[in-house]
């Protein structure tokens, strides 16, 4: 049952409602931080395409991905009691930015109508010049604010003020003297924000991303921020509202200045890793194995210069002996726990096993009692971590199990069911403030044609429900991937009853549920991976066996990478390797070499066959460069650990799972 129906609006019962209130201004009248907003929560993985910078003792963010969304949140999280964008208010942000060219501006914060792309509010840069932008309503076209000679390209810290109040705009820079500008008209007072996002440092896309680093960003409602400033000792690096992981520059300068840049103070330690917390704020530590230089922030070490790593050869690092013969293994990080890895086990006694890196080797931490389990799935929803079982039972109902980590006993405790048919799979996702699941059912009985089912959380019972079902034939594997502002799920569809060749569908998420984007031809597909390498997207998908109406089934047959075509706005073949019953493929990089790793599990005689790692040779695609033998290898995994790079593979046929160190030059 889909939930994607058009939603019904009556708007004189709206009104009354309004106006029976009293006024409240859409948000609160504080200083509203625009980059912690963006910002993961302390203690989480900042984004890859996020890169905390010092620069000059100071640390700022920098966008590194050519799709500069990492950054981003929807308008309704701020405006919270109407949709409109304050008439009076305060910008402040603190920058650096390198010389900016003739005729290239970049965007310091955007306010975007989500569908249309329509720009609501810029502010935006350019050489020696800062640019207020809006889109006031009705068909006045775009304003624009623009105060020349600012001297904010020059790539040094800068703290700026831009605040507005109806027809006037001024700008403070390092709490100087202020500009004034009046304007024609007053800013827009009914700005409506309803739909729309903002973006830190970008547009959305990749034309006009700011390039320089942001240490603070802040949205003042009401008010001149600059008295909240000014006067300060550090003018260019004043103050208001700065990200907690940015806040506390590890190198402070003396009360007269430092003689010497800030980096020619600190200390380094060689050796073994040394703790990070509070008292060794600030310090450094040089990693000889790695050849890298790591700066601790009070909590944990930050990468400042890493020698880019480059595959040497694959060695056998650890047995693992699971339960029973494993279907999948999914590796995740608990904060302030460690690195754990939870084991898809076929007994259901004693169950699935739950391992816990110690000491360099995975060891056995807790055991979860499980039927057929086929795969776990490792998701947070505000900070709480869960893992759920794609479970397959021989009675009905047959349900799979979420489960929440508990924090106090340090266990996964059993938190809700989900009915589910021949599981074969979970992902999980979000999309703005919403977090989801969705399940690959694989049959009902023999009957393969059977919808699988997207459940979205509920933040006021706080449980999963149901909120779209999609046709799936056989399903065996989900992928969700972002590109752009665009949201997607690829299903592998492995059998429709009938034969193994058929279509696996993309879905694209619009206006409010997923639907189909484009169908791919597949052969018994069993799993996707999607990548992206130098800004381009690719997807590959794991092909297992071709039935035969006149003979033994095929399985040694190709696997297919796919690439996304701008123009045509399709994934289109890019490269076909041929695979032996291929189950799951798997994207890793070492240094800025890229790498796809297969699992073959049988080629129709034996389960004993080299498992095959490619690396990315542009022009070429991707090459064989080493083959790893496995037996019934089902899924690899690749995890980084201060002990270096691993691969894990797991087995379906075997108890024996293996773990690979990938050595490095």
């Amino acid at each position: 049952m889909s939930v994607c129906r058009p939603l019904l609006v009556t708007w004189a019962l709206l009104t009354c409602s309004v106006w029976s209130q009293s006024w409240r201004p859409c948000t609160d009248l504080f200083p509203i931080d625009l980059l912690s907003r963006a910002l993961p929560p302390p203690g989480q993985t900042t984004p890859t395409q996020v890169q905390m910078v010092q620069s000059r003792g100071s640390r700022g963010i920098r966008l590194t991905s050519l799709v500069p969304t990492a950054l981003s949140f929807t308008a309704s999280q701020i405006f919270t009691n109407c949709d409109y964008f304050p008439s009076e208010f305060s910008l402040v942000a603190t920058l650096k930015i390198q010389r900016l060219r003739m005729k290239t501006s970049q965007y310091i914060l955007s306010v975007v109508k989500e569908g249309s792309a329509s720009l609501l509010l810029g502010l935006r840069i350019s050489e020696n010049r800062l640019h207020l932008l809006s889109m006031p309503p009705g068909a006045g076209g775009r304003r624009r604010i623009s105060f020349k000679n600012v001297g904010l390209d020059d790539n040094r810290w800068h703290t700026l003020v831009l605040a507005v109040t109806g027809r006037y705009a001024t700008l403070t820079v390092d709490c100087g003297l202020p500009v004034e500008l009046k304007q024609v008209q007053s800013f827009p007072s009914t700005l409506n924000t309803q739909g729309s996002r903002f973006f830190i440092g970008s547009r959305g896309h990749w034309k006009g991303r700011f390039t320089g680093l942001l240490r603070q960003l802040v949205l003042l409602p009401g008010s001149d921020a600059t008295p909240r400033l000014c006067p300060n000792s550090e003018p260019s690096l004043a103050e208001l509202s700065v990200p907690q992981v940015l806040r506390s520059s590890p190198l402070q300068p003396d009360q007269q200045g430092s003689v010497y840049p800030y980096e020619a103070e600190a200390r380094v330690t060689a050796g073994e890793r040394p703790p990070c917390s509070g008292p060794e704020k600030g310090q450094l530590w040089f990693n000889v194995q790695r050849k890298g230089l790591f700066i601790c922030d009070g909590r944990m070490w930050r990468t400042l210069l890493q020698s880019k790593e480059r595959l040497d050869y694959v060695e056998d690092y650890q047995d693992l002996y699971t339960r029973s013969e494993t279907f999948d293994v999914e590796v995740f990080s608990i904060p302030s726990e460690g690195l754990f890895m939870a084991a898809a086990n076929r007994d259901a006694r004693p169950g699935s096993g739950v391992y816990r890196w110690r000491n360099g080797t995975f060891q056995l931490y807790q055991n979860i009692s499980t039927q057929e389990a086929r795969a776990w799935k490792h998701f947070t929803i505000n900070d709480k971590v869960f893992l759920v079982v794609a479970d397959i039972r021989k009675a009905e109902p047959e349900l799979s199990v979420v489960y929440r980590w508990n924090r106090r006993q340090k266990r996964f405790l059993r938190y809700q069911t989900l009915e589910t048919h021949a599981a074969q799979d979970w992902e999980a996702f979000q999309i703005h403030n919403d977090s989801f699941l969705v399940v690959a059912n694989h049959r009902r009985a023999s009957d393969h044609n059977i919808p699988s089912v997207i459940y979205r959380w509920n933040p006021e019972t706080k449980l999963f429900e149901v909120n779209q079902t999609l046709s799936t034939f056989g399903a065996y594997d989900w992928e969700f991937f972002t590109i752009g502002p665009y949201h997607f799920l690829v299903v592998a569809n492995t059998f429709d009853g009938q034969t193994t060749t058929i279509s696996s569908t993309i879905y694209v998420w619009l206006d409010g549920c997923f639907r189909t984007f484009q169908n791919i031809t597949t052969v018994g597909a069993t799993d996707w991976e999607m990548f992206q390498i130098d800004g381009r997207f690719f997807l590959a998908v794991a092909n297992s066996q071709q039935l035969s109406s006149r003979g033994p089934s095929l399985y040694s047959i190709n696997s297919t990478v796919y690439e996304l075509n701008i123009f045509t706005q399709t994934f289109i073949r890019f490269q076909d390797i041929l695979t032996h019953s291929a189950v799951d493929w798997e994207f890793f990089t070492v240094g800025d070499e890229k790498f796809l790793v297969v699992a073959n599990s049988h080629d129709g005689s034996s389960y004993s066959l080299n498992s095959v790692v490619y690396r990315w040779q542009g022009y070429e695609g991707f090459v064989p460069v080493h083959s790893l033998p496995t037996f019934g290898c089902r899924d690899w995994e690749h995890f980084s650990t201060d002990e270096g790079s691993f691969l894990l593979y797991s087995s379906a046929t075997s108890r024996l799972s293996k773990v690979f160190r990938l050595r490095t030059y």
